[in-house]
Formats: C-alpha cells, sequence, structure tokens
C-alpha cells in the first residue's frame, strides 16, 4: 500500500520480513510525506544487499543446470501439449532466480539461500516433466504454478491453496477465492514464491481453492496487473474445477484496494467481496494518507475515472460486498468515501469494523468478516440477476451481467445503463450511451421478442441460438436494433479505446528504429525514452519487453500485437509507412496538430491509434506506461498521466514525473478524429 523504506542499517534484517508480510497483511513501513519529493525518489524495487561472488557464482551454475533441464524437457515433451502446457510451472523458478542475480534484487542476506531452494524445486519439477509423471498437478495445500502471459511472453507465478478433498474428488467444483497480496517493495519473485510454497494467508475457507496472484509485483493490480488476474484464471480453470458461480474478490492493503477495483470495475464476476482497508481512488487518499496537495491537469483529472472506484460506486449495486476496517487505520478512509459514494445512489455498505485496531484484522472481527463472506458465496452469484444499475467512464469497463456497452457518445463522461426484466422483457434507461448488446437467450432460458430502452419499444429478431446476441445501436438519436456495432472501423470500442496506458494490457512489441532521424535531439530522446520504457517494464511489471527492430518486423507481428514505435517517420520505416494515416502529422518541418505546429526540432508526438496496418491492434508513437518514477512511490499515484495524445517539448529533459514539457495533450473523439475542443 504505502511505500515501505528501509533505512540501511536495518534493511538487512527485516527486508525479507516484510517483503513477505505484505502479502498477509501486515503493514508496511512508510515515509508518507517524505515522500511527496519529486526531485528525491528513492528507487522501487531498492537496490539490493551485496552478494558473495562464490555465492553468485553457484547461483550461476545452478540456472544453467535448470536451463537445461528445461531444455531436456521440452524436448521430452515432444508435441504433447499437456506437458508443454506444464512447461511454466518450471520456468518460473529461473526466470525468479535469473532476476534476482542479473539484476541485484536480493534485499536480505537469507535471499540466496532461498533462491538456491528454488532451484532445486525447479529442477525437480524439470525431472519430473522429463519423465512424463508431473507430481504439482495433482498436489493438494499449498502449490505455486505459472502461466505465460499474452502480453510480452513472460512467464507470471501465482500461489494455489488446493484443498485436501481434492485428492479425493479431482472433478468436483470448488468455491474460488482471490487473494490481492498488499504492497512490498522488496516483493521480488524469489520472495513472492518462496512465501507461496510455505502457504498461509488470512482466510482459508473450508473445501475451496485460494489463488494468490503475484499481480506483477507492486502496481495495486492495475494495467498488467490486472490482466494478471483473469490470466490466473484462465489458467486455473483449466487445471482445476473451479465453480464459476462461487469466485470471490478478497485483499488486504494494497490488496483491498485491488478488491475495490475489481469489484466495482467487474461487479457480475463475483458472488462476494471482501476489501480491506487500501485506497478507493487517487486524490483524497494520497492527501489523507499521504499529506500530498494533488494539482492534477485536465486530462489527468480526466483520467483519474479509470480507476478511481468511487466512481463506479452505483455498481455495488449488483454485488454483495463486506468491507472490513480497523477503526483506526488511517486506510479506513478507503472504506468510508466508498460508503459517502454508495449512500449517495441509495446504497449502504455493508462495513465490519475492528475496534481499536489498526492495520490489521481484529480476531472477533475477522471471524465474523468469514461468516457473512461465507454465507454470501454459499447462495452463489446470480447468472441473470432481475435488475441492474451499471456506471462506467470507458468501454474497458463495459459489462454487467447480460448487458454490454458497445459505443459511448464521450468518454470519461459518466455512462449508465439500469435494466430490469419486466414480463418477460428486458427494460433499460441509458445515459451517454450509443450501442449495447444484450445477451440471448434471456432469463431462465426465455428469449425475449422486444426490448424498452429510453421509452421506445423495439421489436426483436428470433433467437439465433445460444450464443446469439441483440445489438442495438442509436443511429439519428433513435434507438434501432442493428446487425452491426459500427460501420466505423475506427470507431472507439472495448480494448480499442484508450488512453496510452491500455496498449500494454494486452500483447505488444517494441519496435526500434535503425534509420537516422530527422533531428539529432529528438532522435536521442526517443532513443533514450525507449530504453526507459524497458528498464521500467522489467522493474515494474516483471517481464521482459520485446523489442523488434523496424526492418523486421512481421506480417504476424502486425496482425497479433500492439506495435509501440519509436524514432521518427524518418527513422523508423513501420512509422513511416503509417504517418499520414494519422491525425497528429509529423513532418521534417514540424508536428501538427489541428491548426497547431509544433517545431520539428524540438517537439515529438506520443499517442495511441488504432493501427492502419491493422485497425483491430494499437499503434503507439514513442511512449511505454505513462506514469513514472515518482508515482512508484504510492499504488494511488499509479495511474495514467498521458491522454490519448500528446506533444512533448524535449529541450526539458526527462524527470521522474514526466517524459519532457507537455505542450500539448488530449482525447481523440470516439471515431478517434482530433476534437476541436480538446487538447488546449
Amino acid at each position: 500500500m504505502p511505500a515501505p523504506h528501509f533505512r540501511p542499517a536495518a534493511a538487512a534484517a527485516l527486508a525479507v520480513a516484510l517483503g513477505l508480510a505484505a502479502l498477509a497483511g501486515v503493514p508496511a513501513l512508510a515515509d508518507g510525506p517524505k515522500d511527496n519529493a519529486a526531485e528525491n525518489v528513492r528507487p522501487v524495487p531498492p537496490k539490493g544487499v551485496a552478494v558473495d561472488p562464490a555465492v553468485v557464482k553457484e547461483l550461476n551454475a545452478g540456472l544453467a543446470d535448470l536451463a537445461k533441464a528445461i531444455a531436456d524437457a521440452t524436448a521430452a515433451a515432444g508435441g504433447n501439449p499437456k506437458l508443454l502446457d506444464l512447461l511454466p510451472d518450471v520456468e518460473i523458478y529461473h526466470k525468479a532466480v535469473r532476476y534476482a542475480v542479473e539484476y541485484g534484487e536480493f534485499f536480505a542476506p537469507k535471499e540466496p539461500d532461498a533462491a538456491k531452494k528454488l532451484l532445486a524445486t525447479g529442477l525437480q519439477r524439470a525431472k519430473e516433466l522429463n519423465d512424463g509423471k508431473p507430481s504439482w498437478p495433482t498436489a493438494t495445500g499449498p502449490v505455486v504454478r505459472g502461466y505465460r502471459s499474452k502480453i510480452d511472453g513472460s512467464v507470471q507465478p501465482y500461489g494455489l491453496i488446493v484443498p485436501k478433498a481434492f485428492g479425493d474428488a479431482p472433478a468436483t467444483k470448488r468455491r474460488l477465492d482471490f487473494w490481492w497480496h498488499g504492497r512490498g517493495e522488496n516483493l521480488s519473485e524469489v520472495n513472492f514464491i518462496t512465501q507461496r510454497q510455505g502457504g498461509g494467508g488470512d482466510f482459508a475457507p473450508a473445501d475451496s481453492f485460494v489463488l494468490h496472484p503475484y499481480g506483477r509485483y507492486c502496481n495495486a493490480n492495475k494495467f498488467a496487473g490486472e490482466v494478471d488476474t483473469f490470466e490466473c484464471l484462465e489458467h486455473a480453470r483449466k487445471h482445476y474445477p473451479v465453480d464459476d458461480a462461487r469466485l470471490t474478490a478478497r485483499g488486504f492493503s494494497m490488496g483491498g484496494a485491488a478488491c475495490w477495483q475489481f469489484a466495482t470495475h467487474y461487479p457480475t464476476l463475483w458472488a462476494a467481496a471482501n476489501p480491506g482497508a487500501g485506497f478507493a481512488e487517487t486524490p483524497e487518499f494520497l492527501n489523507v494518507f499521504q499529506n500530498e496537495k494533488v494539482s492534477p491537469t485536465w486530462y489527468e483529472k480526466k483520467l483519474w475515472h479509470l480507476y478511481n472506484a468511487t466512481d463506479f460506486a452505483q455498481n455495488i449495486f449488483n454485488l454483495p460486498t463486506v468491507a472490513y476496517s480497523g477503526e483506526v487505520d488511517k486506510q479506513k478512509q478507503a472504506a468510508d468515501v466508498m460508503a459517502r459514494e454508495m449512500k449517495k445512489v441509495g446504497l449502504e455498505l455493508n462495513h465490519v469494523i475492528g475496534p481499536k485496531t489498526a492495520h490489521s484484522y481484529e480476531k472477533n472481527a475477522k471471524v465474523e468478516v468469514a461468516k457473512r463472506v461465507d454465507a454470501l458465496v454459499a447462495k452463489g452469484r446470480d447468472p441473470w440477476p432481475k435488475e441492474i444499475k451499471f456506471v462506467t467512464y470507458t468501454l474497458r469497463y463495459n459489462t454487467c451481467a447480460w448487458v454490454t456497452v458497445e459505443g459511448l457518445a464521450r468518454h470519461w463522461e459518466r455512462a449508465s445503463v439500469a435494466g430490469e426484466w419486466k414480463d418477460d422483457s428486458p427494460a433499460l434507461k441509458t445515459e451517454n450511451v450509443t450501442a449495447l448488446s444484450l445477451s440471448r437467450p434471456g432469463k431462465d432460458g426465455v428469449s425475449p421478442s422486444k426490448v424498452v430502452i429510453d421509452g421506445a419499444t423495439l421489436e426483436l429478431p428470433p433467437n439465433a441460438g445460444a450464443a446469439d446476441a441483440v445489438l442495438l445501436g442509436k443511429h439519428a438519436g433513435k434507438w434501432v436494433v442493428t446487425s452491426a456495432l459500427s460501420s466505423d472501423a475506427h470507431a472507439k470500442r472495448h480494448g480499442l479505446q484508450g488512453p496510452i496506458d491500455d496498449a500494454f494490457m494486452d500483447s505488444f512489441i517494441m519496435v526500434s528504429s535503425t534509420g537516422t532521424p530527422l533531428n539529432e535531439k529528438v532522435g536521442a530522446w526517443a532513443t533514450a525514452e525507449m530504453k526507459h520504457a524497458v528498464e521500467h517494464w522489467r522493474k515494474q511489471f516483471r517481464g521482459d519487453a520485446r523489442v523488434v527492430a523496424d526492418k523486421d518486423v512481421t506480417a504476424k507481428e502486425i496482425a497479433e500485437s500492439n506495435l509501440v514505435l519509436w524514432g521518427d517517420p524518418q527513422s523508423n520505416t513501420v512509422l513511416a509507412k503509417i504517418a499520414d494515416k494519422l491525425p497528429v502529422k509529423w513532418t521534417k518541418d514540424g508536428v501538427v496538430v489541428g491548426g497547431e505546429t509544433y517545431p520539428a526540432g524540438t517537439h515529438v508526438p506520443v499517442l495511441i491509434y488504432p493501427n492502419p496496418l491493422n485497425p483491430r491492434k494499437y499503434v503507439v508513437l514513442n511512449s511505454g506506461f505513462t506514469f513514472r518514477e515518482y508515482d512508484y512511490l504510492n499504488n494511488a499515484r499509479q495511474v495514467p498521466k498521458l491522454p490519448d495524445y500528446a506533444v512533448i517539448d524535449v529541450t526539458t529533459p526527462p524527470n521522474a514525473r514526466h517524459p519532457g514539457k507537455v505542450v500539448r495533450a488530449g482525447f481523440f473523439g470516439e471515431k478517434w478524429e482530433l476534437l476541436a475542443d480538446d487538447g488546449m
């Protein structure tokens, strides 16, 4: 949650303890207001401790042995998809130790010994896989699993508590609780896997799976950390009998913040939600906890709508929620602001408070929380609620039970759908919505013959099958049944709506330039910023970004990945192919945005846009994820800092907050067009 700060004298003794304790909800130390100085930002992750060269040599030898064992197991698996699917379960051990050794991420003297044990476990798994007899997929108790992420091809770990009953009845569907961990700046893969192999946790419901995501380190499960949750769920569903009607969202501290996020943004995925402490929005929390006076730009303020759970408070209507706070915990603020916003829309927060308790679970309150949550989960998620009330500000978050919002009149302004089934037909009322789809068949398997939307009655065509959906769109201000969402290939839609950070929630490739830049200063800036983006992707999202030279980009990569282009139209051949198709023009004379031209020798555009070579994917110009070093110090700061496009004056050097001086920034319209009233 808050940023822990370890004094040098105490770091060696406390690093592992606090890094692992964060997983269990123990509060981490924090400097608070001391971390408000953008000109003096300490590194996250922190600098590691010195390790004996002989130990490093031993670990490198172990890594070589494990790499060979993985190669042998891969060869032995041949084309067997079941065995090949288990390779990430072995590779996570190699990656964990490699990162710690290669990047100096041992934070306490005992951690190299933990790394040796992980190498031994990896070798044992590789041997079992080589023999075709892997034991861990059927093991009970604490098990560490791994998957390969679609985002960057990296292997990512997660922990799973497998109930003992699974061994006797492996086909029986069981409840699964997500538990998102607390903040830990020392939470390397070595520390996470070591902790998860030991099991433990605040709650262990009987005969249930408990899934502990790594969340790609310390980002409050945002962006790639958010996608991690769904990739973990997909992997768990593939290997274990998960009861989708009894998924539960839970977490404490930073994990409580993640829980608020997943509860309000995906309200009908869960049977129940149980956030503890944490934060629920950015500005008020930073003021209360960090004593930080936040002064956002107009576009940063709009972008708070992406992750501010308070803006989505209406969605708790659709999700039974039990919040927990310690009575004297500063982070009780999260539940308090959620209760305030819920009250505005007629909802009351179910809030258990631990008396005289700071940042932890009080014993009796913990029992009460478990009792309330278990009762809710026992009922299971209603797959087809009679009534829904849903709010969003972006098509990134667009689904509530049987309604999916497919188009907005304007992004980053409040959009809502209220729906209720009456006489076997849905009645809907919308605001700021231009297109939506309704799942079919309808409630109780009955497909409606009509829908009432904003007072208009529309006759519906016969159901074409279980996977069919009813598409509704606004044309000339009137709702009609339609067969396609939009004839405009560039209309904003789910997964193709921006802002820049959205490109890093799916498969992406960094495309480096090989040509001569238009300007030496601009070329040097682009080279340095690409290096920064690659380095900080590894540090903050724990993956090796895939980098491809412009001349080597393949048709397959264009078809499957978002392209992040570095350089200018002269230096980057891929950018040269599409430069004239972008709404922001970039020539040797300048960067042209609408009627404004910015000098080419000192200005660079950064933007996100549907790739003209494949409009189903993004193209990004000269930007990685947009929050920087200052924002790593508190998770509430880890939100988008740039909208759909910006113009950067590179005569101002990059710093811990900005890639240069932002002289203009704005959002594209709903058809990815420049807006006359935006960006100034």
